[in-house]
């Protein structure tokens, strides 16, 4: 689906635009797959607790959102969007991240995200 496509960065993308401050991070999923991979200065809020906790989002600040494959960031990447937010999903979610070799703030090699 285009829409779907159009609001959506490559882990590399997301990576640079965090670099250069132009988006937040907000990562969806479950305290125990944190536990074990996590993006610096990435926020957590469980996808379920999303639609209430919107208001914490600058809506003047693009966000990303990432999770573990990209399914559930796809879901917050919508209902954000329906709030009014600027916001993309992250490909792949942190499993492609980790492909990527991008930097991550713990030691993620004891298995996959």
């Amino acid at each position: 689906m285009l829409f779907r496509r159009s609001n959506s960065l490559t882990p590399s993308e997301a990576a640079a635009a965090l670099s250069r401050g132009e988006l937040r991070f907000v990562d969806v999923r479950e305290a125990a797959e944190l536990a074990e991979a996590r993006i610096q200065d990435a926020q957590h809020i469980l996808l379920d607790q999303l639609p209430g906790r919107l208001r914490e989002l600058d809506h003047a600040q693009p966000v990303a959102f990432l999770c573990r494959s990209g399914s559930r960031s796809a879901m917050a990447t919508r209902t954000a969007t329906k709030a009014g937010l600027d916001a993309r999903n992250v490909k792949g979610g942190i499993r492609a991240w980790k492909r990527e070799g991008l930097p991550l703030a713990s030691d993620s090699n004891r298995g996959s995200a």
